[in-house]
C-alpha cells in the first residue's frame, strides 16, 4: 500500500521501531489494547499518531501494572470509561503499597526473632506458648494451617518442637501480632523453609526490594505515558462519555 497521507502509518510503521511483529500490532488492536483502524479503499488497515500513543501507552504500563492489567487500562480507555482505567492504576498502586509494607514487617519480624539454640531436648506445646505468650490452642490452630509442623513423641504422642519448629513459630507470632492474617503468613513459612532458615532469606529480601523499586519506577514510567495519551483530543473516542 503507498501511503498518500504522512498522518498515515501502515502497521509494519508501529512494530519495527519496537521490536515487535505485525500481528502483535494487529492482536493488540483485536484486543483493544489500540483503537480500532481505519480501512484503506483497498481494505488495508490504517492507523495514526493516535494508534502509536496507544501502543507506547501500553508498553510503558506493562511492566509495572502487568500485562493483563496494561490491557484492561488501554481497554477501558478506548471505549470512553476513564474512571474505571484510572481505578485499575490505584488498585495497581495500593497492591505495590502492600506489598511494602508486607516487606516491611517481615523485615521487622525477622529482626525481632530471638536467636534459637539448640535444645537439650524438645519444646514441648506448654513450655513453647508460655516462653511465646500464647495459648497451646493457639499454636495447635498454627498447626492446622500448616505453619508450624511439630513432630510426635514415639511413646507419649506429645507434640515436640525442634528448634527450626520454635523459630517458625516465633515468626508467626512476629507476624500476627504486626496484624496479618494466617493466609497471608503461609508463603513467607514456606520460604523460610525452603531457605533452610532465616539467614539465606536476606538475598531474597534484598531481591524483593529491588523488584518493588523497578515496579515503582515502572508505573511512573507508564503514568507519564498514559497521561500524554488521554492529554490528546482523541484519546477517547468521540461521542462516547465515561461510563465507569
Amino acid at each position: 500500500m503507498v501511503r498518500q497521507n504522512p498522518q498515515q502509518l501502515r502497521p509494519v510503521d508501529l512494530a519495527r521501531p519496537r521490536g515487535l511483529s505485525t500481528q502483535a500490532i494487529r492482536n493488540y488492536e483485536e484486543a483493544g489494547i489500540l483503537p480500532a483502524a481505519a480501512r484503506s479503499p483497498a481494505g488495508y488497515r490504517v492507523y495514526t499518531s493516535r494508534h502509536a500513543r496507544a501502543l507506547h501507552a501500553f508498553l510503558a504500563l506493562a511492566p509495572g501494572h502487568g500485562h493483563q492489567t496494561a490491557t484492561a487500562i488501554m481497554q477501558a480507555i478506548n471505549e470512553g470509561r476513564t474512571a474505571y482505567a484510572l481505578r485499575l492504576v490505584d488498585e495497581s498502586h495500593a497492591q505495590v503499597l502492600e506489598d511494602r509494607r508486607t516487606l516491611e514487617a517481615v523485615e521487622a519480624a525477622l529482626r525481632d526473632l530471638s536467636p534459637v539454640a539448640e535444645p537439650r531436648g524438645d519444646s514441648f506445646v506448654g513450655p513453647l506458648a508460655r516462653r511465646l505468650g500464647i495459648r497451646p490452642a493457639t499454636l495447635r490452630k498454627w498447626e492446622r494451617a500448616g505453619l508450624v509442623r511439630p513432630g510426635r513423641d514415639r511413646q507419649t504422642g506429645y507434640r515436640v518442637y525442634t528448634a527450626a519448629d520454635v523459630r517458625d513459630a516465633q515468626l508467626v507470632h512476629q507476624l500476627r501480632r504486626g496484624g496479618y492474617r494466617l493466609e497471608q503468613i503461609a508463603p513467607l513459612i514456606d520460604q523460610v523453609r525452603t531457605a533452610g532458615g532465616v539467614a539465606p532469606l536476606e538475598s531474597t529480601l534484598r531481591d524483593w526490594h529491588a523488584r518493588l523499586t523497578h515496579r515503582g519506577r515502572a508505573m511512573l514510567t507508564g503514568a507519564a505515558a498514559l497521561s500524554a495519551y488521554l492529554d490528546t483530543d482523541d484519546a477517547v473516542p468521540s461521542g462516547r462519555a465515561d461510563r465507569s
